[in-house]
């Protein structure tokens, strides 16, 4: 059983880079589907499909390398069950001075720090990529 899914989706995709795999299927939902969106956006990922298993269904995130590197250098869980993080639009920072992004979940759903703060909006700062 998962606690936290959205961190189990993000130590699937840390792990999978490790081992320089292709793909890796994640249990679906709206919430993933719409972080790994913004990931494809954002040019973390190459892509992502769900495919429908007669249940939950299944979301497969094509990973994206560079000269045999995973494009993802680092990924954290920021709001956590336990301890939400919940930031006002003029408080959501930059990650690494702009080489990366925060995903923030708002009341206008679910979008990257810098979209987050041209709509001045705020919300939970769900995860960080660089």
């Amino acid at each position: 059983m998962h606690t936290d899914p959205i961190a189990d989706m993000i130590t699937r995709i840390r792990n999978a880079a490790q081992a320089s795999k292709e793909s890796v299927d994640i249990p679906a939902s709206k919430v993933k589907m719409d972080i790994a969106d913004i990931l494809m956006r954002e040019g973390y990922i190459k892509g992502y499909k769900v495919i429908e298993d007669g249940k939950q269904g299944l979301i497969r995130v094509n990973l994206k390398y560079l000269n045999s590197r995973h494009v993802i250098t680092g990924i954290e869980r920021v709001s956590k069950p336990g301890r939400r993080v919940y930031k006002k639009a003029e408080e959501i920072q930059q990650v690494r001075k702009g080489l990366g992004i925060s995903i923030v979940s708002t009341s206008s759903g679910i979008m990257a720090d810098h979209k987050a703060r041209a709509n001045h909006v705020g919300g939970e700062e769900l995860i960080r990529v660089w």
